[in-house]
């Protein structure tokens, strides 16, 4: 059955003064695209969580050591993943951004079916390589196609929803990652999950529509567009681009700030299997129930709410892009703590609730900031700009960390290690929330965004 089309206003003449309602009512070929969109993030974290997931069938069957494993689902795909993501919303930024997206999708599960199939660990280095080098069209796109779907004070809660992608494949990737794995074995949980991600490129390359740039913003004094109206070929330079987000402080501080804080939750998601495992006594079964339920329900839970509290509250208080998720890192301490010190698994999952659920009230929050702040023809690229400082700093250093560190203490604790070099990343909280303090004493002092810059 044919899904309606979304109701897209003209765009205004350059300089009119009169705005395009940009509240209308999303319609449901709107719903339905955000659905698909929501879905490839689900694929998109669920391959990329793999490794960590199967981190201990890895491990016994390739002998690499917590530093590898840190590195490779680090270090190594993060440089991939972030450096490759800005040619790529480059180019998006001035072709079909759906197009881009289903490539993108097919080339990153192509690669996931081959970590299946690597038989050493330098194979399986190469094939996490090409995973990133595939997931850096996903992310980028994907935020921009939802931007010219749903008009400003209605992108938070999509962009909220949207994010369930990461919780929801995390929760997908442990329960179906650890119960394949369980049954048959780790490789065969990569090449299944890895073709599915295939069907679904086609699927989004066959229904996803491209919606016109810039359709739903409002033009002229009241703009919400900072830099001016801008007509749907309008294409900024890259340089321009790059130039406007390290330039304008608060574009650059939520950058730093979301980066400070994935350093944390990167370190965390990846290595919190092998942890409960190793550590806690925790079998690869029970991961597969009980941890899949926590993450998919506690970050869920933490991307939706924060998403509405922006939308409730950023109209009025612009600082509150930054508040939100400063006061949530401060929440979740005491649990993260806990968590680490807790003698049984059962124990270290209530504890794990809190930081699941408050560490992720970040992500909404900092991709609604940089699309309303950003031209239409600067959204992709500067989305790409966002995921490659805080994908280098959290994806690229925290988990290279955490195993580097796990690996220091191992020679003289050799079965806690994990659990001191977890207590090392207490004092990254502290440096996420002193940021994101940063960043609301300048959203403060710029006021509310009433009008073009």
């Amino acid at each position: 059955m044919a899904v309606p089309e979304t109701p897209v206003p003209p765009a205004a003449d350059a300089g009119t003064t009169s705005p395009v309602a940009p509240s209308a009512r999303p319609g449901a070929r709107a719903w339905f695209v955000l659905g698909m969109l929501c879905f490839v993030y689900v694929l998109n974290f669920l391959d990329r969580q793999l490794l960590s997931i199967l981190a201990k069938p890895i491990q016994d069957d390739l002998k690499v050591t917590d530093g590898q494993l840190g590195l490779i689902s680090g270090l190594y795909f993060a440089l991939f993943y972030c450096f490759i993501s800005i040619p790529v919303a480059w180019l998006a930024d001035r072709t079909n951004r759906v197009r881009v997206l289903s490539i993108a999708c097919a080339l990153w599960s192509a690669a996931t079916v081959a970590c299946g199939m690597a038989s050493t660990y330098p194979q399986l280095v190469l094939a996490r390589m090409t995973v990133g080098v595939g997931e850096a069209g996903g992310v980028p796109p994907s935020y921009a196609i939802i931007s010219d779907y749903f008009g400003p004070g209605r992108r938070g809660t999509a962009l909220g929803l949207y994010n369930f992608g990461p919780p929801l494949g995390q929760a997908l990737g442990v329960a179906f990652g650890a119960a394949i794995a369980a049954a048959y074995n780790w490789r065969n949980a990569f090449q299944l999950l890895g073709a599915v991600g295939v069907v679904t490129a086609l699927a989004v390359y066959l229904l996803v529509r491209e919606p016109r740039r810039g359709g739903l913003d409002v033009v002229g004094p009241v703009a919400t567009v900072p830099a001016g109206p801008v007509t749907p070929s309008a294409k900024a330079g890259f340089w321009e681009t790059v130039r406007m987000f390290f330039t304008r402080p608060a574009l650059l501080l939520v950058a730093l700030a979301t980066g400070a804080t994935q350093f944390v939750t990167y370190a965390l998601l990846n290595f919190t299997t092998l942890f409960l495992m190793r550590e806690k006594g925790m079998a690869l079964g029970q991961v597969a129930v009980y941890y899949a339920l926590l993450i998919g329900i506690g970050v869920s839970a933490g991307m939706y709410v924060s998403g509405r509290l922006i939308d409730r509250f950023a109209a009025r208080a612009r600082h509150s892009y930054a508040l939100v998720p400063a006061v949530a890192l401060c929440a979740a301490v005491p649990f993260f703590v806990g968590f680490i010190w807790a003698p049984s698994w059962p124990l270290a999952l209530l504890f794990l609730a809190g930081p699941t659920f408050f560490n992720y009230f970040y992500l909404s929050p900092a991709v609604a900031l940089v699309q309303e702040e950003v031209r239409p023809d600067q959204r992709v690229l500067s989305g790409a700009l966002l995921l490659l400082v805080m994908n280098l700093i959290g994806l690229g250093f925290g988990p290279t960390y955490l195993g580097a560190v796990s690996d220091l203490f191992r020679a003289t604790h050799p079965h806690h290690s994990l659990q001191l070099a977890f207590y090392t990343l207490v004092p990254f909280y502290g440096l996420a929330v002193l940021l994101f303090l940063a960043l609301a004493r300048v959203l403060r002092k710029e006021g509310p965004r009433t009008g073009d810059r």
